[in-house]
């Protein structure tokens, strides 16, 4: 018996990295979890490894409303609604100041802000009452990281949205959660700091436990938050970063 049994759950950015990692998690805890990502490859590939039995990957960008309406449809056919949301499709690119471009900007900001605002939108209709949604924040909202501001800002924005997210969906009894995960180890991560391994080690050295986070540690903490465990709790901020955020 897992402790999401015959729960629905959704995972947007499904296909590497914590996203992948949740969506493995949550399956492994008895919820029939749909799936999203832009590579249809590497979709099937995740799907085949959970088990079509418990799992269904759907190509879709976060940023196109067509694209989520199919989303929405293909969960909706289920005809049992959604228990479980996790809001986790984004995108990391770094640019200093001096740097920045209109489009960087504004493939930032309408991935990872947007894309979390319309998810949720349209899967309204469909969240059960008592539903668990999650979005995936960062620590760097709170923490200083050169050439990485206008991807901060949109963790600062996630931050504040799931706090009127949850206010405005208490009613409901849905609670809304986000994580902020710190330096974890992701083909994500590596993307933006490249193989080098001085970049590697002046990371882990911001992080009090001296080491990076494996995206099953922060899979752990989404499943919790998806579970009735965490009944009382809404409009919370998870750090799962070692403790670089508190000291």
């Amino acid at each position: 018996m897992g402790q999401l049994d015959g729960k629905i759950a959704l995972v947007t950015g499904a296909t590497s990295g914590i996203g992948l990692a949740s969506a493995r998690t949550l399956a492994a805890e008895g919820a029939y979890v749909f799936l999203t990502g832009r590579r249809k490859e590497k979709l099937d590939e995740v799907v085949a490894g959970i088990g079509a039995d418990r799992a269904t990957g759907i190509q879709a960008d976060v940023t196109d409303l067509e694209d989520l309406d199919r989303v929405m449809a293909a969960v909706g056919g289920t005809g049992r609604g959604l228990d479980i949301l996790f809001a986790n499709a984004g995108i990391a690119e770094i640019a200093p100041l001096g740097e920045i471009t209109w489009e960087h900007y504004t493939h930032t900001f309408n991935t990872n802000v947007g894309g979390i605002v319309f998810t949720l939108q349209k899967a309204l209709p469909l969240l059960k009452d008592g539903s668990s949604v999650i979005l995936c924040g960062s620590n760097v909202a709170i923490k200083a990281s050169p050439a990485m501001s206008v991807y901060a800002a949109t963790k600062a924005a996630i931050r504040s949205l799931g706090r009127t997210f949850a206010a405005e969906l208490t009613g409901r009894g849905i609670r809304v959660n986000t994580i902020a995960p710190g330096p974890t180890e992701t083909p994500g991560l590596l993307g933006v700091t490249g193989d080098g391994e001085e970049q590697r080690a002046a990371m882990i050295a911001t992080v009090p436990m001296n080491r990076l986070a494996r995206p099953e540690e922060t899979a752990g903490v989404v499943a919790f938050l998806a579970s009735d465990r965490s009944s009382f709790m809404t409009g919370t901020e998870v750090h799962v970063d070692g403790g670089a955020s508190q000291f």
